[in-house]
């Protein structure tokens, strides 16, 4: 099997990574779970008018190809971040900011403890260090939902696919929806099931004190996978300055069901000018 690691010079073109926009200062965005770069597709033309944005695949996405997915390599999210910032050498970023939604949040965070002078400033967008509740701790989820969760992907894929899509997108927004169960729907049952478990399994709880990058925490009211509960969590254990700005709406994916509410927050944490 070939991984990234071995592509070298390559891995611009193997995780598709695009560039827009011609600004002195460089931004990238980095989607979650079952999704890929279009998720952005809204945010991509203004914030191009004063960023350089780079936007680009996760390994699972089925736009890379599956040879260069590696099961063990990526049970964790270091291999993420790892990427990320062979990426970011590669197109030649010096320092950056960083919108990572969902896992990608965590995924920055690792690579922003990993070398924190690249990171200006980070963007967690409905990020959780950990999805499980357990005694003084509400992550949203109990074991039985995850359990239930690997089972339907592992036996209806398809099924899983259509359920999971509505309760993620948690509004009524048709064509929202579509775009993510296209996108989720792409996976293989195999890649989506290893990347669930890689998700919903994942503690990283121990690694807020030690990010000490800038952060803003942006999160939906109402988030059928993260409670809202886990974003002031982050703030109070995060190592660094950070805030808590909360979008008057519901779902997991703003940048596709309320967009302009995100991008006027972007606008005020972002150095755009008024």
């Amino acid at each position: 099997m070939d991984t990234l690691v071995d592509h070298g010079g390559g891995l611009v073109e193997a995780l598709n990574a695009r560039v827009y926009g011609n600004g002195n200062k460089t931004l990238v965005l980095s989607h979650g779970f079952g999704s890929d770069q279009l998720v952005w597709f809204h945010l991509i033309p203004y914030l191009a008018c004063y960023f350089k944005v780079v936007v680009f695949d996760l390994a699972f996405s089925a736009s890379v190809s599956p040879k260069l997915y590696n099961p063990e390599r990526y049970s964790k999210f270091d291999a993420y971040a790892d990427d990320l910032l062979c990426l970011l050498d590669q197109l030649k970023v010096e320092t950056t900011f960083y919108v990572g939604h969902s896992m990608s949040a965590m995924i920055g965070c690792i690579a922003a403890t990993k070398r924190p002078q690249l990171f200006e400033h980070l963007v967690l967008l409905g990020g959780s260090p950990r999805y499980l509740n357990e005694q003084g701790y509400n992550g949203g989820l109990e074991i039985s939902d995850i359990e239930t969760t690997f089972n339907q992907i592992n036996h209806n894929f398809s099924k899983w696919v259509q359920n999971f899509s509505r309760s993620a997108i948690g509004v009524n927004d048709t064509t929202a929806t579509t775009e993510f169960k296209y996108s989720l729907g792409r996976m293989t049952p195999e890649i989506a099931l290893d990347v669930a478990k890689a998700v919903f399994l994942s503690d990283l709880r121990w690694l807020l004190p030690k990010v000490q990058v800038p952060c803003t925490i942006i999160q939906s009211q109402k988030d059928f996978v993260v409670p809202e509960s886990v974003a002031f969590y982050m703030k109070r254990e995060l190592g660094c300055s950070a805030k808590v700005e909360l979008l008057p709406t519901e779902g997991h994916f703003p940048q596709l069901t309320a967009y302009h509410l995100l991008l006027d927050v972007l606008k005020a944490v972002l150095p755009i000018p008024g």
